[in-house]
């Protein structure tokens, strides 16, 4: 009989990938004959290519972010640049370009009599955001980490992951300073919490699976320099001053 608690985990169940994506394949057929997700998935792309932490940086200190620090225009950068409540008003802004294309698919207009295809949907429009922020077609393809905006989408989707998501955010973030491995384990905690959520439920919700891992992915290939820093002990700490040489500059 099944317990009050999920199975225990086991590699083989996590990421249940490609389990996932033949149950996925009736709503995207659907999804691809509506012309409203078409313009709600591009319309979320180019919302999250908005480079909100670079225009607000050339507006308030008249820099390139860049050109400065890490090279990044994400959070972390933002605060080295402008101080912390500038940064913090450049999370808000790339938390709410994965936030708000996802609410809007919860118009019913949106989908019509197709509503089965709306998780999907949801998905779609928060990867789109997630991927404008780190690929932007106004700078080139150029972006950040995508860590504030996917936030934005998961919480948009279910909010329960997002908080199992930021505990472990903060926990890291305390406990060793390092901003980037709190980002880095965060991610990782994404599609483990829709797994355990999902088991505990007795629910399946593969699309979110499917784009959760997928969001993992993508943050962990965004935060390699990161992770190659962190190995030879140069990664600076929260509160560090980073140098701003071309070496220090990355755009990932």
């Amino acid at each position: 009989m099944r317990g009050p608690f999920p199975e225990p985990l086991t590699p083989m169940m996590l990421p249940p990938l490609f389990a996932a994506l033949p149950s996925i394949v009736p709503a995207a057929r659907e999804l691809v004959l509506l012309p409203s997700a078409w313009i709600v998935i591009v319309v979320a792309y180019l919302v999250g290519a908005v480079p909100f932490g670079l225009l607000i940086a050339r507006r308030v200190c008249g820099i390139d972010l860049r050109e400065f620090g890490s090279g990044n225009i994400g959070t972390s950068n933002a605060v080295r640049a402008m101080g912390r409540p500038w940064g913090f008003a450049v999370f808000c802004l790339d938390f709410l370009k994965g936030l708000l294309p996802v609410l809007a698919c919860y118009g019913p207009w949106l989908v019509g009599e197709h509503p089965e295809t709306r998780p999907l949907l949801q998905v779609l429009a928060g990867t789109a955001a997630v991927l404008g922020h780190c690929f932007p077609i106004y700078l080139g393809f150029r972006g950040g980490k995508g860590v504030a905006t996917g936030c934005g989408a998961i919480i948009a989707i279910d909010w329960r992951v997002f908080f199992c998501g930021g505990v472990v955010w903060l926990v890291t973030r305390l406990t060793t300073r390092y901003a980037g491995l709190a980002s880095i384990l965060m991610g990782i905690t994404f599609p483990i919490a829709v797994w355990i959520i999902d088991q505990w439920n007795g629910e399946a919700r593969p699309e979110l699976r499917v784009g959760s891992f997928l969001l993992t992915i993508l943050i962990l290939v965004r935060h390699r320099s990161n992770m190659k820093r962190m190995l030879q002990g140069t990664e600076p700490h929260i509160g560090e001053k980073v140098e701003d040489s071309p070496a220090a500059r990355h755009h990932g």
